[in-house]
C-alpha cells in the first residue's frame, strides 16, 4: 500500500489506492495547446502570461484518467524569476499559484492528488545539467539553493512534493536533508538516469535511494525523464525498498536511415509498457517528455 489517499472533493471521505496513474508531459501538452516555450523559464513563464492555459491542461490530463497533476514549479524558482526582473515576492506568489491552479483543476475534475514539482538545480541552469548532473554547487549550496522554493511549496497546499529529474547523489542528499527538517510534508523521490542502474553522476540508483530507505513521508523513490527502455532493470533494482515510482519520457531518439523516430511515441505501445513496469513492480507510473494526455489514457486503459 502507498499510503496515499486519492482526494475526492465530492465524496464524504478518500480513496485509498494501491496503484496511481500519474499525468505525462506538462511542457508538451502546453505546446500542444499553442504555448510557445522557448524561454529558459519554460512552463513557468505560463504562470505569468497564460495560468489558464497551465489549468486547462492539468484538466486535460485529470480527464485523460490521471490521479495526479504535477505543478508547474519545475523551473519555478526564486532565481530564475529574478533573472527575468521579478522580485522575491512575485516570485512566492507564482510558486504558490503554481499549486493553486493544480488544486483548481483537481477539484473541478472531482478526485485526484496535487504534487508540487521541485525541480533540479539543473533545470535552473537551463543548459541540461539535470541530464549530466554536473553542478557548480556542493551539497551545502544545493541545499541552500533549493530551500526558499521547497519552504514555499511545503506550505502551499499540495498533498506531496514530487522531487523530480534528480540527477546527482549529492543534490539526492540536499534533498533529504530538506525532507528531514519539515516533518509535515510527504514526497516521492524521482531520479533521472543514464542506463539501467545509474543515476546520470554515475551513481547506483539503489545507494541514492537508500537515502530514503525506512523514511515513512517518502511515499515513493523512482525514476523519471529516462528511457523507457531502461525501467524494467531500474524497477528491479529498487524492489524491496518503498514503493516504486517510474515516468519515462516516450524515448524517442532519431532514426536517420530509416527516418523515423525510435522509442514508445506511440500511445498504446506506452501503455502496454506501463503494464509491464506494473507487473515488474511499479506502484506509480505515468509519463515525462513527450508523452500526453492520450499516453495516459493508454496507462490507464492497461494497468490492473
Amino acid at each position: 500500500m502507498l499510503g496515499l489517499r486519492r482526494r475526492c472533493p465530492r465524496r464524504k471521505y478518500p480513496v485509498r489506492v494501491t496503484t496511481l496513474v500519474l499525468d505525462g508531459g506538462l511542457s508538451t501538452h502546453l505546446e500542444r495547446l499553442g504555448a510557445d516555450l522557448s524561454d529558459e523559464l519554460w512552463s513557468a513563464r505560463l504562470l505569468i502570461e497564460r495560468p489558464e492555459l497551465i489549468r486547462q491542461a492539468h484538466a486535460d490530463y485529470f480527464a485523460a484518467g490521471a490521479d495526479v497533476a504535477t505543478t508547474a514549479s519545475y523551473q519555478a524558482t526564486f532565481e530564475g524569476f529574478a533573472r527575468h526582473g521579478l522580485g522575491a515576492s512575485r516570485a512566492e506568489e507564482l510558486i504558490r499559484l503554481s499549486v493553486e491552479l493544480a488544486r483548481q483543476a483537481r477539484d473541478a475534475a472531482g478526485q485526484g492528488l496535487v504534487a508540487a514539482s521541485v525541480g533540479p538545480y539543473g533545470a535552473y541552469l537551463a543548459n541540461g545539467a539535470e541530464y549530466t548532473g554536473d553542478y557548480d554547487l556542493d551539497e551545502d549550496d544545493l541545499y541552500t539553493w533549493h530551500r526558499r522554493r521547497w519552504d514555499v511549496l511545503a506550505s502551499s497546499g499540495a498533498d506531496l512534493l514530487a522531487c523530480e529529474t534528480i540527477p546527482s547523489y549529492p543534490e539526492a542528499r540536499a534533498l533529504a536533508r530538506l525532507l528531514e527538517g519539515t516533518p509535515g510534508v510527504r514526497a516521492w523521490v524521482s531520479f533521472s538516469c543514464r542506463d539501467g542502474e545509474r543515476l546520470n553522476d554515475g551513481t547506483p540508483i539503489r545507494e541514492a535511494a537508500a537515502l530514503f530507505a525506512g523514511n515513512a513521508r517518502v511515499v515513493a523513490v523512482g525514476v523519471n525523464c529516462t528511457a523507457p527502455r531502461h525501467m524494467p532493470a531500474l524497477i528491479a533494482a529498487l524492489q524491496g525498498g518503498l514503493p516504486v515510482v517510474v515516468y519515462p519520457n516516450s524515448g524517442e531518439s532519431w532514426d536517420a536511415g530509416h527516418r523515423r523516430w525510435l522509442g514508445l511515441a506511440d500511445p498504446v505501445e506506452f501503455g502496454q509498457a506501463a503494464a509491464e513496469w506494473q507487473r515488474a513492480g511499479a506502484s506509480l507510473i505515468g509519463g515525462c517528455c513527450r508523452t500526453t494526455p492520450q499516453h495516459i489514457e493508454q496507462i490507464r486503459a492497461h494497468l490492473t
